[in-house]
């Protein structure tokens, strides 16, 4: 019997971000495409009698129960598996707070694995279903790949993997909350917004200019204002050759394409050096549980 089981956690960026509007149960209508990059956390599941623990690499994540991870393990242990206890593992690569999406697609990872180390009859759906009860962000990260997500976030229509995108993310050394992006929030505050069919036709198409034409955040009206360094460093990286700069999710770290490796490669070198939390990145092509 399988004791034990490694499952990959790639981080996600936003490549469009727009709000439509306020709903009835307090959340945001999204429209944003997700796209995830091989910026990866690593998370071991170990089988053990009673219990869920969790050992984390980096001392700016919580590894108590309102850790996401542990959340989701809680949720479908005592759902399928309730005599049952797991250690999580988690090897943490994405940066905390980044608005890459590190602690949802830890938890989709800590679902998807549990699901495979335990043999759990959990359809699809019911999956869906756990997934959205931890957060907006999980379904995408359960699911993977490149979608347009609307809704809370939890509808997603499946984009084709058209494009492998080279990119350097740099995340200034603090974090943000995403919440309280949220609810500073102001449509009358955004100056350009994103034209989300006409970036999916754009991708589809494979056409790099008109994808980096309508790549727009909405939510850079609030983080972006609040933090000079997020301009400052947009403004860094298109002198750098970025065809486009983007903040990702409520930030603040900036997602910047290249159209070839050379000038993201100097960049990442250059940017390196007044900010650590930098990154060399392309998309996620390998899926599922290794």
């Amino acid at each position: 019997m399988t004791a034990s089981l490694t499952v990959p956690a790639p981080a996600k960026v936003n490549l469009t971000l727009d709000i439509k509007g306020k709903r009835p149960d307090g959340y945001h209508e999204l429209e944003t495409v997700m796209h995830q990059i091989n910026l990866v956390d690593i998370i071991t599941i170990v089988k053990q009698e009673t219990g869920i623990e969790v050992v984390t690499s980096s001392d700016l994540v919580i590894d108590d129960e309102t850790n996401l991870a542990y959340r989701a393990a809680a949720l479908i242990l005592e759902k399928y598996q309730p005599q049952a206890g797991v250690k999580l593992i988690i090897q943490k690569n994405i940066p905390v707070g980044a608005g890459l999406a590190g602690g949802s697609t830890d938890a989709a990872a800590v679902l998807k694995g549990i699901r495979q180390l335990f043999d759990l009859p959990v359809d699809e759906r019911i999956m869906h279903e756990m997934a959205l009860a931890l957060g907006s962000d999980v379904p995408f990260c359960l699911q993977g790949g490149t979608a347009l997500a609307t809704g809370r976030g939890e509808v997603l229509r499946v984009l084709p993997d058209s494009l492998v995108l080279t990119m350097v993310i740099v995340k200034p050394p603090y974090q943000v909350s995403t919440a309280e992006v949220y609810k500073a929030f102001r449509p009358e505050q955004v100056k350009r917004f994103p034209d989300t069919e006409a970036f999916i036709e754009s991708w589809c198409n494979c056409d790099m200019i008109g994808i980096c034409d309508h790549m727009e955040n909405v939510l850079e009206s609030v983080t972006a204002e609040q933090y000079a360094e997020i301009k400052a460093i947009k403004n860094q990286l298109d002198d750098l050759g970025a065809l486009k700069t983007i903040m990702s999710g409520s930030g603040p770290s900036v997602l910047a394409i290249f159209d070839q490796l050379a000038p993201a490669v100097r960049a990442f070198e250059i940017m390196k050096k007044t900010c650590q939390e930098t990154y060399i990145v392309s998309s996620y092509l390998k899926e599922g549980v290794q």
